[in-house]
């Protein structure tokens, strides 16, 4: 039989009571130490509640500042609402709402070429490569024709912009700002004197947006093209390349070689950008910029990050550059010649 606790018995023994003792001074400081750091966590607490409130209020007022001051300059005094900040270079009908010109979407990309009417059948060639639910065409006129071209079919759908002797960068300037062709992926900037019999621009896109590339150019036929840089020159089975080697002469080109025209080049007559290297091409544009000679070389800048990765010439999709002279000096026996050859 179990005997019975005697509370009065384990007081009145000398070594229980110091053990109860020593229980009470443990749960004293456990019970103190508890509430002092109570104290503590809660001032903490607190503290880094106080601080959370203060960076979200900061966060928010600078968010409501940038609202204000991030706005288009003029707008400011206009509703939130209302502000379009860009533009785009789709046609709009008079007299409905919407547009039917077969394209449910608008075009992703833009084809810009600056032409004049004596390399009119060469320009046609280039447009018809291009299908119209997929770009927008915009022709540049520098000879100042431009009802000449009204019988072509897709005339009507393009974009005539005319001034009288200046170049694709004078014109580039001034109609393709970066707020007006945002709504592009791909911007074409070319020359007119160009063959496209061997170039695909649907397989072309999807080649430069695979390997990545924010500037870029079809390659040259080396053999019917006028070369005026190696590293234009298309390379037989390859898909693209985005450096040469030179191992004569002055200017040699080899695998240390971190800079044009060794590597992240392309030549100005061929050019394709995405939005983002547009941007910040445009700005490096000079307002009396005329063949554009030099700002190869600098292209690089806009590469959006490494040149030597993101800049690339497609040998997969590859052109002819014809090499004739433009500006109203066309050599037309030379453009008949490629074409009945």
């Amino acid at each position: 039989m179990m005997k019975s606790f005697n509370c009065a018995s384990a007081v009145s023994d000398p070594k229980s009571r110091s053990c109860l003792c020593s229980l009470v001074v443990v749960a004293s400081l456990i019970c103190g130490a508890y509430f002092i750091s109570s104290g503590f966590i809660n001032k903490e607490y607190k503290d880094r509640l106080s601080r959370w409130e203060m960076i979200n209020m900061l966060q928010n007022s600078q968010f409501n500042m940038c609202k204000i001051r991030c706005r288009p300059l003029g707008s400011e005094a206009l509703p939130q609402g209302i502000v379009v900040k860009t533009s785009n270079l789709e046609m709009q009908p008079l007299w409905s709402d919407t547009v039917k010109t077969g394209n449910p979407k608008p075009s992703a990309n833009l084809l810009a070429i600056a032409v004049g009417i004596k390399q009119k059948e060469i320009v046609d060639r280039i447009v018809k490569k291009f299908p119209s639910r997929d770009f927008v065409l915009m022709l540049f006129h520098y000879d100042g024709i431009v009802d000449e071209w009204r019988d072509l079919e897709w005339s009507d759908h393009a974009i005539h912009v005319s001034a009288v002797n200046q170049t694709k960068w004078w014109f580039a300037k001034r109609f393709l700002h970066p707020d007006i062709v945002a709504q592009y992926k791909y911007i074409f900037l070319w020359d007119e004197d160009l063959g496209v019999d061997n170039f695909d621009p649907r397989q072309y896109l999807s080649i430069i947006e695979d390997e990545g590339l924010e500037i870029s150019q079809p390659a040259l036929d080396p053999v019917k093209s006028e070369v005026h840089h190696q590293i234009t020159a298309r390379r037989r089975n390859s898909r693209l390349h985005r450096r040469i080697y030179k191992f004569k002469g002055s200017g040699r080109c080899d695998d240390r070689s971190t800079a044009p025209p060794c590597i992240g080049w392309v030549e100005m007559m061929a050019p394709v950008f995405s939005r983002a290297a547009w941007r910040c091409a445009w700005y490096m544009i000079q307002n009396d910029l005329i063949h554009a000679w030099g700002l190869d070389m600098q292209l690089g800048y806009c590469a959006q990050g490494d040149r030597m990765k993101n800049v690339g010439v497609v040998d997969a999709q590859y052109i002819v550059h014809l090499g004739l002279p433009t500006l109203g000096a066309m050599a037309e026996n030379e453009a008949i010649k490629f074409y009945t050859s």
